[in-house]
């Protein structure tokens, strides 16, 4: 696994945990709905997952990357 592989793994943990961290380790859909703060911050997170996953992509195209079956629909 290359340099910029691990950079871009490691920039989604951090992300997910920022996500955590965000929503105070709680997953309370009406504390998230009523605060801007952390849904603009979460939604911030998810956008440095997608960025990550498309560089991680382009860096190796050969990576597979499973899909919730929900996604799908």
């Amino acid at each position: 696994m290359s340099i910029e592989e691990k950079k871009l793994l490691t920039d989604i943990l951090t992300a997910i945990q920022g996500i955590d961290e965000h929503l105070e380790g709680k997953r309370v859909f009406e504390e998230y709905k009523a605060s801007k703060t952390k849904r603009r911050a979460v939604e911030r997170e998810l956008e440095i997952i997608g960025e990550a996953v498309n560089n991680l992509l382009k860096v190796n195209p050969s990576i597979q990357i499973s899909l919730p079956a929900w996604s799908l629909i």
